[in-house]
């Protein structure tokens, strides 16, 4: 019998108790619990929150090795304070049939340092063209419940509202990278403005973003289907969600750390490490995505983790790869933006990126809170740290941090996976 004892943790920022772990699950929560036998863990300080699940993750395997592995990226998440990542599915192959959700997961349960969840793609090939084998990844042993064909938007109407119908049958859920591809355009690099037309870099309107939310979630109530809006980035997808939910459409969403923190204006410097699909925003979209995380309107924090290697970022601005670094930041951009500056708590912080993306992905194991009976799958952050990013210390694979030279004042401690420590003192076990 395995026994690890938690002292002195405030409890999601709301209590101090110790958390006695017994064989991976949650056994007793009080004060001045025994610790005869136990591996006792001193989180005086310390917020306890339950083990974080990103519903957006790139682990690039199979088929991108140089920018991130499925164990590179399960040790960044680990570090990040997760304990559950959602793996998309542009990778070469597509996770397009069971036999390649099945890859990942067995990647995934090979290298045990978080749970690692395929997601199915909604077309063969992300082409938009054919259903992939939907039911049968939902039947596999990887249990896909999210489908998705990140990276390019689901843009033909008929084929959204098939897979809408699709995945009814068993409680899945579309996530969409909602992207009018007329409106934004092939070339285009980033958000369409001011900045843009000054720098010389083709842009696309917030617009592109909008319509796509809008024609969804009607598709959603027309089919009685569940859609998920990806990495929401503009003011206005945050006022087409807030009404969908208003009218009782079973629509969820899901922000970035870097559209919470980030702007447009980083792009002065036409540094690629900024350029990422959706575009970083104007300060009022921001300002949007901000306050609707609050207000419930957006239902989750999701990284959108998006390595690459340096042969794709160094480049021109123009053909540079989109995408950034997440995983192991998110909390401390989190904490900072939403936080310290008083509009949410750390149990909202432990609803947005953990109870609730849990529940979305359907992860039966994963996000059930800090409560007697639930597997002991736990983050420890220090909410008073100063910590200062350096991207040499990623353990990802990849180097493209946003967040290179910024200070934080928060810092993910230690997580638990089932009771078993995968990070200690702010490193991987």
């Amino acid at each position: 019998m395995s026994r690890l004892l938690i002292t002195g943790a405030s409890l999601q920022g709301e209590r101090t108790a110790d958390v006695l772990v017994v064989d991976g699950t949650i056994a007793e929560i009080g004060a001045g619990l025994d610790a005869s036998g136990a591996e006792v863990v001193d989180a005086d300080g310390l917020v306890a929150l339950p083990g974080l699940v990103d519903l957006h993750t790139h682990l690039r395997e199979p088929g991108r090795e140089d920018a991130e592995t499925v164990l590179s990226g399960s040790r960044a998440a680990a570090v990040g304070g997760y304990t559950a990542v959602l793996a998309m599915a542009n990778t070469n192959p597509v996770t397009d049939t069971a036999e390649a959700a099945e890859r990942v997961w067995s990647l995934g349960q090979a290298a045990g340092v978080v749970d690692v969840h395929p997601v199915g793609s909604v077309t063969k090939g992300l082409a938009g063209e054919e259903l992939s084998e939907i039911g049968l990844m939902a039947r596999s042993k990887a249990r896909v419940r999210v489908f998705s064909d990140d990276g390019r938007c689901v843009g033909n109407a008929r084929v959204m509202r098939r897979a809408l119908e699709y995945v009814k049958a068993f409680g899945g859920v579309i996530s969409q990278h909602s992207q009018d591809t007329d409106l934004a355009g092939s070339t285009s690099c980033c958000h369409e403005g001011e900045l843009s037309g000054r720098l010389g870099l083709p842009g696309w309107p917030g617009v592109a973003e909008d319509v796509i939310v809008a024609r969804d979630v009607m598709l959603a109530r027309h089919t009685g289907s569940r859609v998920h809006v990806a990495h929401v980035s503009t003011a206005g997808s945050v006022e087409v969600v807030r009404w969908a939910k208003s009218q009782g459409i079973a629509v969820t969403a899901e922000v970035t750390p870097h559209h919470l923190l980030l702007t447009t204006d980083l792009l002065a410097g036409y540094d690629p490490t900024f350029k990422v699909n959706p575009p970083l925003r104007p300060a009022e979209d921001v300002e949007a995505l901000r306050g609707a995380l609050a207000d419930g309107t957006i239902d989750a924090v999701a990284t959108d983790h998006a390595p690459h290697a340096r042969h794709d970022k160094e480049h021109a601005f123009v053909d540079a790869a989109f995408g950034m670094l997440g995983l192991e930041t998110a909390v401390q951009v989190v904490a900072q933006v939403m936080v310290e500056s008083g509009l949410m708590g750390w149990a909202d912080v432990a609803r947005v990126m953990s109870t609730t993306p849990a529940a979305i992905a359907g992860l039966d194991g994963q996000g059930q809170g800090l409560v007697v009976g639930a597997p002991a799958n736990l983050t420890l952050v220090d909410p008073s740290a100063d910590v200062t990013v350096d991207r040499a210390d990623s353990v990802s694979l990849s180097r493209n941090n946003p967040y290179h030279g910024r200070t934080f004042g928060a810092a993910v401690r230690a997580t638990f996976l089932r009771g078993r420590a995968t990070v200690l003192d702010g490193k991987l076990v």
